[in-house]
């Protein structure tokens, strides 16, 4: 997991770790879960994308309800 965040700079690191353990929190689940880790994916896909800060958690949220 901490792979995928490494090429990130720490605003970034911020973004998604933030995102991350609120989508998990909400949802009752370890960030080392399962889908925490596919969480950490998809937000590190969504940083490098340069998605908007202020719709970064809902579409995380969005693309991990399609799957």
């Amino acid at each position: 997991m901490l792979l995928s965040l490494i090429s990130l700079d720490d605003c970034e690191i911020s973004i998604v770790t933030d995102a991350v353990r609120q989508w998990c929190s909400e949802r009752k689940l370890d960030i080392d879960s399962t889908e925490g880790r596919r969480a950490v994916t998809i937000a590190v896909d969504l940083v490098q994308t340069n998605t908007p800060h202020e719709t970064f958690f809902a579409e995380l949220s969005a693309q991990m309800a399609r799957d």
